[in-house]
């Protein structure tokens, strides 16, 4: 597994030397508007542990972080409006899985259909 990195641009947001639009915080997450929209509503939530990647973040966070970002995750797609819809959580991990900041986080997509979840392989 890759070693955290502390000056990725996550780690910089959660010290507040990068701004963002910021939609949620709690004791556990960061939750911001991500500045590439796929989506009407495109957030990045991120744990302010750190944690590289979904399987970092499983193996060695507490209990109670991995309980309060799973549930901030709900909590910002209920005050987004996008649980009565429909939504997409995505969490890149790796080279292979299109991970492009080390630093664990989801991307929670709505407000509009999706469509399907990966493209056709030719």
């Amino acid at each position: 597994m890759t070693a955290y990195d502390k000056n990725n641009i996550f780690a910089k947001i959660l010290r507040g030397e990068i701004p963002c639009k910021k939609v949620h915080e709690d004791e556990y997450v960061l939750a911001f508007n991500d500045i590439n929209p796929q989506a009407p509503v495109h957030i990045l939530v991120i744990p302010k542990g750190a944690y590289v990647s979904i399987d970092d973040f499983g193996a060695n966070a507490s209990e109670s972080e991995i309980a309060g970002f799973y549930r901030a995750v709900a909590k910002i797609a209920q005050e987004n409006n996008l649980a009565a819809g429909g939504f997409r959580t995505i969490a890149n991990t790796g080279l292979n899985g299109g991970q492009e900041v080390p630093h664990f986080h989801v991307h929670l997509l709505g407000g509009r259909s999706l469509g399907p979840m990966l493209a056709k392989a030719a």
